[in-house]
């Protein structure tokens, strides 16, 4: 056992040190598959509205919507998506990764497929709503889980690749909408609510893949489940041993915990309000101005093309596509030099 009970109510465990030191294997690629493509399902989300609104708008598409409800609906995705990332994100602590993540999963496959069959503004509102409830809290439950089971060594990469992976979801939602989008092979009132399907279709095969990955062990003996928690490492360690050979060293490290329960959302807005102000009010101006900035023409990018450069709404996706495949390239080619150049000197210039 590497967990021992240290003062009374403290425990001393090398858990972490544990999980770091194993080389990478097909484990850490099931992490990725299974909990990093969710941001590959937002930028599906995000392009689709973008690629077929345009198309929403016109006569004969089944729905009445104007450009004005195109862009409601994407402030409406966003809200939804920053209030299931303060609820999910609570119950994740509460109740677990691997619950929840599975439940947020859920809860964005069923809205995806409910927005499919919208027929009026309302019910397009409230499905794109709890679709962004849901992505929402897959990203409270899926990062903190990418955070527990990835190496400190390759965790930097493996966030800036999964962040990334957003631009691949927006570029297979642009082929989709070109493909649903095309008159030839479907009708004005079907095409769009197709591209909505693709989501979904993609939804339940990360729901598969999930099945296969753990809870997190240090969630689980940060809340006082050890034993559990030393099992699913046993399991991981064995796994990663008959696939790559490697002999695992015998951590040099522990830590010492006091297991509790859920932290209170006002304790984390204290502490990051008082012990790191200017840090809380860094994070908050580049989030801020991300999805002001940029998320807001991303999302009406299909309307702007349509309404003030007379682009055909069939067309919107090639545009979407040029767009996403120039955005993917960006982290792949420069995410290493935030790490050689530096933060400040990157984030300024690019």
């Amino acid at each position: 056992m590497s967990t021992t009970v240290a003062p009374p109510g403290v425990i001393r465990t090398d858990i972490p040190a544990r999980l770091d030191r194993l080389p990478w294997s097909r484990f850490h690629w099931r992490i990725i598959a299974g909990l990093g493509t969710v941001w590959i399902l937002d930028g599906l989300e995000v392009t689709i509205v973008g690629a077929v609104g345009s198309r929403m708008t016109q006569r004969g598409s089944g729905i009445s919507l104007t450009t004005a409800d195109i862009g409601t609906a994407a402030a409406i995705y966003v809200a939804g998506a920053c209030i299931g990332a303060l609820f999910f994100g609570q119950l994740t602590d509460r109740y677990g990764r691997k619950k929840l993540f599975m439940a947020t999963l859920g809860l964005y496959i069923i809205a995806t497929v409910a927005t499919a069959f919208a027929f009026a503004p309302w019910y397009f509102f409230l499905a794109r709503f709890f679709t962004g409830v849901g992505i929402g809290g897959e990203y409270s439950a899926i990062n903190s889980a990418i955070d527990e089971l990835i190496p400190a060594r390759n965790r930097g990469q493996v966030d800036i690749v999964i962040n990334g992976s957003y631009w691949v979801g927006a570029a297979i939602g642009s082929i989709a909408a070109l493909a649903f989008l095309d008159t030839s092979y479907f009708a004005p009132d079907v095409g769009w609510r197709l591209a909505f399907g693709v989501g979904a279709i993609l939804g339940v095969g990360i729901l598969l893949v999930r099945r296969n990955v753990p809870e997190s062990p240090r969630w689980l003996f940060i809340h006082g489940r050890q034993k559990e928690a030393e099992r699913i490492v046993d399991q991981i360690e064995e796994e990663v041993r008959a696939e790559t050979g490697v002999r695992l060293r015998r951590p040099d490290r522990a830590i010492a915990i006091r297991p509790r329960g859920a932290i209170p959302f006002r304790e984390i807005a204290r502490v990051a309000i008082e012990r790191y102000p200017r840090r809380t009010i860094l994070g908050l101006a580049l989030f801020v101005g991300q999805a002001f900035l940029y998320n807001a023409v991303t999302f009406d990018l299909g309307t702007i093309l349509n309404t003030f450069f007379h682009v055909g709404s069939g067309s919107v996706p090639y545009f979407m596509v040029v767009f996403a495949v120039g955005n993917f390239l960006g982290p792949l080619f420069l995410g290493r030099l935030f790490d050689t150049v530096g933060r400040k000197p990157m984030i300024s210039a690019t």
